[in-house]
């Protein structure tokens, strides 16, 4: 039976029937992959974002008319930068609803490992950026 409310336990199921802790020591070894995971997902947040920039901040080339244009227009940094970044939204829209159905185990120190994560990921991984893309602020572990 799976807990509706939370609560305190090294007794917890996380995400899969197999990864089950039942000793403190699996219990511990969970809480310090859920930091590490969350922490992670910090991580690749930031290199999205930077790749997201460095495919707005440069502008192609004025296409060429008539005869002198190319029928296939190379591809440089700019699409190299922006798949990078759509490839990073999928890993961590993946990595983010990966983290809300861990917290949906409703075990406290999950709740508190994977926050904590979020926290310190965001403090050495994106808080240098000092605001420079707001509009991809978002709390949401899962946005």
């Amino acid at each position: 039976m799976m807990h509706m409310t939370f609560y305190w336990g090294i007794k917890a199921t996380i995400l899969f029937d197999f990864w089950k802790t039942d000793s403190w020591l699996n219990y511990i070894l969970t809480l310090v992959a859920c930091f590490i995971f969350s922490a992670f997902y910090q991580y690749l947040e930031n290199r999205r974002i930077q790749f997201k920039s460095l495919s707005s901040t440069r502008h192609p080339p004025p296409p060429r008319t008539g005869v002198s244009a190319p029928l296939i227009p190379k591809s440089g940094t700019r699409s190299a930068a922006k798949a990078a970044s759509v490839l990073l939204f999928g890993v961590n829209a993946a990595i983010g609803y990966l983290l809300m159905l861990a917290v949906m185990s409703f075990n406290g120190g999950v709740f508190i490992a994977i926050v904590v994560g979020l926290t310190v990921g965001y403090l050495f991984f994106r808080s240098e950026d000092g605001g420079a893309d707001a509009t991809a602020e978002n709390p949401c572990a899962c946005a």
